[in-house]
């Protein structure tokens, strides 16, 4: 990676944080822009006063911030958006300006500072209720059922678009479930929270059969570095995640038994999706990013399992 001087958007959220770690291993200079609506400065603060990391806690919707923010990097890592799915049924415009206005301003931004790579972290969401599986990037239609991934596919229009009309190269990521340590919301998160009020029983939202691919975050990183360094092509989207699926049910008996657990009764919800927007099954076709070298080193139940034991800190590191 040539590139010396990284804008991270969203780099105080969880893998944004561990992105930014590993950039300043590798001696980048790092600047995190960031509202702190769900990133944490806790994430970062092990960073501040260190050489070559800076931080911006600003909006994505402040143009003149982003501007001032931006000038002089060499590159765009962007992950700035809305990371909660549900959050976006009670405030409808959270996904249009947090994940579409909010990148088409980066978009803008680069543009008229001469800029011309990104990087962006779609979401499998984009598919929606897809029928081929395992899916692969050049499937479809795809037809978003949650307006969080309706909002990340007109970002990877625009994206496409000002890559096309303004000669910027960018490659974009289709993530299954990014896990581990610092992680804010999502299953593993919430299981473990529930069980700390309640050990005796829990609720498990929709029926327990709901079934998708994990992955550990810094497996994501990596798989992220392969294709920028691989792919040369202008415009360029991957799945990244796990060929391997696990569903809810057997999570929730991992944290369970990692949690020291028994005779724990589970409470399903009873109905199909977890959530109004929920997808209940995701499955990758990964050829294309495999074809690049990569591939996630854990199975998804693997990866559950890891990301569960650094949550109850049996595991050191932010790894």
């Amino acid at each position: 990676m040539r590139e010396k001087k990284i804008f991270l958007t969203g780099g105080a959220g969880f893998i944004g944080s561990h992105l930014g770690d590993r950039l300043l291993e590798m001696g980048k200079e790092v600047t995190v822009y960031d509202n702190l609506s769900s990133g944490k400065l806790e994430n970062i603060q092990h960073n501040m006063g260190k050489t070559g990391f800076t931080f911006f806690k600003a909006d994505l919707l402040d143009t003149k911030a982003l501007k001032e923010a931006m000038t002089g990097h060499d590159l765009v890592w962007h992950l700035g958006a809305n990371t909660d799915i549900p959050s976006g049924i009670k405030n409808t415009s959270m996904d249009l300006n947090n994940c579409a206005v909010a990148t088409c301003n980066v978009l803008e931004t680069m543009r008229q500072l001469g800029m011309g790579k990104i990087l962006f972290t779609s979401s499998s969401a984009v598919y929606g209720e897809i029928e081929t599986m395992p899916t692969a990037e050049s499937d479809g239609p795809i037809l978003p059922i949650s307006l969080y991934g309706a909002g990340k596919l007109a970002c990877e229009g625009f994206i496409s678009a000002y890559c096309h009309l303004f000669d910027m190269q960018a490659w974009m990521f289709r993530f299954g479930n990014v896990i581990g340590f610092g992680m804010g919301h999502g299953v593993i998160y919430d299981f473990i929270h529930k069980l700390r009020k309640n050990p005796r029983e829990m609720e498990i939202l929709g029926d327990g059969t709901q079934d998708k691919n994990y992955f550990v975050v810094e497996d994501c990183i990596d798989g992220m570095f392969c294709a920028f360094e691989n792919s040369k092509k202008q415009f360029d989207v991957f799945n990244l995640g796990n060929e391997s699926t696990v569903n809810v049910t057997t999570i929730a008996n991992i944290v369970i038994e990692e949690m020291g657990l028994k005779d724990v009764k589970l409470k399903y919800t009873g109905s199909k999706r977890g959530w109004p927007g929920d997808v209940t099954v995701v499955k990758f076709n990964l050829s294309k990013i495999k074809a690049l070298g990569w591939e996630a080193k854990h199975r998804s139940e693997d990866a559950v399992r890891i990301a569960t034991r650094r949550l109850l800190g049996k595991e050191r590191g932010r790894g």
